[in-house]
C-alpha cells in the first residue's frame, strides 16, 4: 500500500467527499478518486459509499480509519525524530489540570522557556479524562493528571502531592455540620474531572448519594459559587488563596487517607520522547524540589 493513498483516503473520510478532499490537498478531484480506487483495488474492498452528497465510509473503511490515523501520526513522529539532533527545539504540546497550572506550573514554565528559547511551548488544560485521551491520541506529548493512572500504553511519573479539602461557605464550621445540610449540592467541573469523582466517592463512603450537581467551567466560577453558598466542592487546599480565605470560603481539612492525591506526568510509552520533552521533564522534576 502507498502511504499517499492512505493519506488521501483519510482526508476524504474526514471531509466527507472527493471534491472537498481535493481542495484541501490542493489537487484535482480525479487524482483523489484515482488514489482511493487504487487503494480499494489493493485491499479488495470498497472503502466508501459514494453519492451526490459526498462519500461515506463503508464498514471496511471504518475499520481502516484508525490505522490511517496511526500511520499519519507515525510519519509525523518519524519526521520529528529525524530532525531531533538532541537540542530542545520546535513545538512541545503538553497538558495540565487547571489546578496544577494555577498552583505549580507558572514559574516552572517561565524558567523552562527562558532556558530553552527555541522551544515553542503549548499548554492545554482539561480534566484528567480529557488529557489522558489526548495523550493516547498523540495530540499531546504528555500531561499532568491526577493519579492513580493504570494504563498499559502510558508511562506515569509522580511529581507533586496535593492536600485536598472540602470547601464551603463560611457559615459551616465542621465537615460533620456541613454534610448534615438538607439541601447539600455539589459545585463541580464537567464530567471527567478527577476531583469531582473523588468528592462523590468521599460522600458515598459517608452514605451521602444522589445529590444535585451544579457544573461550572472554570475554577474561579466554582470558588465564587461556593462563596455564595450554592454548594460545596473538593479542591487542593492551597488553591484557596488569601483573597478567598478572608472570610469568603471555609476550608475543611480531611483525614490524610482521603486528602492526599498525587499529580502524575503521563506520556505514551511508544511515542518519541523528543529532546524538548526530555528537557521539560528534567526541568520540572528539578524545579519541584526547590
Amino acid at each position: 500500500m502507498d502511504t499517499r493513498d492512505i493519506a488521501t483516503f483519510a482526508t476524504v473520510a474526514r471531509l466527507g467527499g472527493m471534491g472537498r478532499a481535493a481542495r484541501a490537498l490542493n489537487t484535482v478531484q480525479s487524482n483523489v478518486t484515482q488514489r482511493v480506487r487504487r487503494l480499494e483495488e489493493t485491499l479488495g474492498v470498497a472503502l466508501f459509499e459514494r453519492s451526490r452528497s459526498g462519500a461515506r465510509l463503508t464498514a471496511a473503511g471504518a475499520r481502516l480509519m484508525p490505522y490511517a490515523d496511526r500511520l499519519d501520526a507515525l510519519l509525523e513522529e518519524a519526521g520529528r525524530a529525524a530532525r531531533d539532533d538532541g537540542a530542545p527545539r520546535g513545538i512541545l504540546a503538553v497538558g495540565a489540570l487547571e489546578t496544577t497550572a494555577a498552583l505549580r506550573l507558572s514559574p516552572l514554565l517561565a524558567s523552562y522557556v527562558a532556558a530553552h528559547p527555541k522551544v515553542d511551548l503549548v499548554l492545554r488544560t482539561g480534566t484528567t479524562a480529557e488529557l489522558i485521551e489526548r495523550v493516547l491520541a498523540r495530540e499531546l506529548e504528555g500531561a499532568f493528571v491526577c493519579g492513580p493512572v493504570a494504563h498499559a500504553d502510558l508511562a506515569a511519573t509522580p511529581l507533586f502531592e496535593e492536600e485536598l479539602a472540602l470547601l464551603s461557605a463560611p457559615a459551616h464550621r465542621s465537615v460533620a455540620e456541613l454534610l448534615r445540610q438538607p439541601d447539600l449540592r455539589l459545585i463541580i467541573l464537567r464530567a471527567g474531572c478527577s476531583y469531582r469523582q473523588r468528592l462523590e466517592e468521599l460522600l458515598a463512603r459517608r452514605g451521602i448519594v444522589g445529590l444535585r450537581r451544579l457544573e461550572f467551567g472554570t475554577l474561579e466560577a466554582i470558588l465564587g459559587a461556593v462563596a455564595a453558598g450554592l454548594g460545596i466542592t473538593l479542591m487542593p487546599r492551597t488553591l484557596v488563596g488569601p483573597g478567598w480565605r478572608g472570610g469568603r470560603i471555609a476550608v475543611h481539612r480531611l483525614p490524610k487517607a482521603e486528602a492526599r492525591v498525587q499529580t502524575l506526568f503521563v506520556r505514551r510509552r511508544d511515542m518519541l520522547c523528543s529532546s524538548a520533552l526530555l528537557a521539560f521533564q528534567k526541568h520540572v522534576s528539578k524545579g519541584k524540589t526547590r
